[in-house]
């Protein structure tokens, strides 16, 4: 009678599995990129970004490089070339010859779990993000 219980439970919760699967939202890669920069005004796009100000990368598959450059501030880069490479869990290796990331330099792209490289991306101009600074009302 107990394993009958039981199986009647693991019945259940598998028959209300998909439901709940489906009520994950699953978000495109527009719309993660979009959530990411929610709250943040564009700015003028720039060649090139100092690697010593870059504190965190995020890849949105398919779509554009985040680089967070602490303060609010974030900078994404929509690539000339390549965009299909990028997979989120993906290792970038850049080949810089100077101290800067720039819009002219190829990112490669590697399997994090086999080392295998998967891509390349030409990189396109960055473009800042920053907080919207709000106002209390005077009153």
């Amino acid at each position: 009678m107990r394993t009958l219980l039981f199986v009647a439970i693991g019945a259940l919760a598998l028959a209300s599995a998909p439901a709940a699967i489906g009520a994950r939202e699953k978000l495109s890669p527009e719309m993660k990129l979009a959530r990411a920069i929610d709250g943040r005004v564009a700015g003028k796009p720039v060649d090139c970004l100092f690697q010593r100000d870059i504190r965190s990368t995020q890849i949105i598959d398919g779509t554009a490089i985040i680089y967070d450059v602490g303060g609010g501030k974030l900078y994404v880069n929509r690539p000339d070339s390549g965009e299909y490479s990028l997979r989120d869990g993906d290792v970038m290796v850049t080949d810089t010859h100077s101290d800067q990331l720039c819009s002219i330099d190829v990112v490669r792209m590697f399997d994090n779990s086999i080392w295998m490289q998967t891509g390349s991306i030409g990189l396109g101009k960055f473009v800042p993000y920053t907080k919207v600074k709000t106002t209390a009302p005077q009153g």
